[in-house]
């Protein structure tokens, strides 16, 4: 349940931070901190991808926590429901020329599913907040773990198995993800105040289709963190009632560049999932249908 870093001679170890109930996989910054995801289970209402800073907590309290308040815990930067990564594995950073308008974006492989998400983020007064989108690529036969970006060709390698709970149960593999100029139209960048959301694509967008209210759909919810396995979820304007809120998405304005879109949503609450839906074209008049999943820890 402990980040623990060890000195390069081994003769000394210290304890990162903790709260941590089935971590897979860390990603070293360059900054000192750390991502690292977290699966659902006993205090841990949903899975979660975790920005790490130094002695925090992040929330299990089946680990190692001496004199922690289990209420007061270190928020994730996007929880993430099972039906959309039943099993987050290793975050990644793309670093390669190769991959186009995804270079310096963080990307989220899973175990759970065998597929890929961008993951885009802020930090709000020291609090990260961001969401998950799924790269439109096929899913691998088995989960997928562990990658790394090819110092010579510039594409992604990764491993795979099978070994407890997903939805993938080939023993196990390894994999080329491949960037072949092909639009992508998937989040790159995610803001969000009290005026609405903001999504930045990889490309642009068609003026007419982005610009429509009509082609998005958003609703929230929170969930339950307790000593017992996993959350349903519940109203963020009812608390004790379950089931998401709709929201209602006022007006859409698309930038310049055709790549921001900014969603208004007055009833926007802080919430530990917000789902938002999109049915666009992309400038050329490609199918752009997909979603998104984000976390509000700061609405100012």
């Amino acid at each position: 349940g402990s980040i623990i870093k060890v000195s390069k001679n081994g003769s000394k170890s210290w304890r990162i931070a903790n709260g941590f109930r089935a971590p897979n996989g860390v990603t070293v910054n360059g900054d000192g901190t750390f991502f690292a995801s977290d699966q659902e289970g006993h205090w841990t209402p949903k899975n979660r991808i975790n920005l790490i800073r130094k002695d925090g907590f992040y929330g299990y309290m089946g680990s190692y926590v001496p004199g922690r308040d289990p209420s007061k815990y270190d928020p994730p930067v996007v929880w993430i429901a099972k039906n959309v990564d039943r099993s987050p594995a290793q975050q990644l950073w793309v670093t390669s020329d190769k991959w186009g308008p995804l270079k310096g974006s963080l990307i989220n492989l899973s175990y759970g599913t065998g597929r890929l998400f961008t993951v885009p983020y802020e930090i709000i007064d020291g609090i990260p907040q961001g969401g998950v989108s799924r790269l439109p690529i096929a899913e691998t036969p088995t989960g997928v773990m562990r990658g790394r970006f090819h110092p010579v060709d510039g594409q992604l390698y990764a491993c795979g198995l099978f070994g407890w709970a997903g939805n993938k149960s080939r023993p196990g593999g390894f994999y080329r993800f491949r960037y072949t100029g092909k639009p992508l139209h998937v989040p790159v960048k995610y803001s969000v105040n009290k005026k609405g959301v903001s999504l930045t694509f990889s490309e642009p967008l068609d003026k007419e289709t982005a610009a429509d209210a009509e082609s998005y759909a958003a609703e929230m919810c929170n969930y339950r963190r307790t000593a017992g396995y996993g959350s349903r979820d519940y109203r963020v304007s009812e608390p004790n009632k379950q089931g998401r809120d709709k929201l209602e998405i006022t007006d859409a304005k698309l930038s310049n560049d055709g790549r921001t879109v900014l969603l208004q949503m007055p009833k926007l609450q802080k919430c530990m999932t917000l789902r938002i839906q999109y049915n666009l074209k992309g400038s050329k008049g490609e199918q752009v249908k997909s979603e998104i999943n984000c976390t509000v820890n700061v609405l100012k």
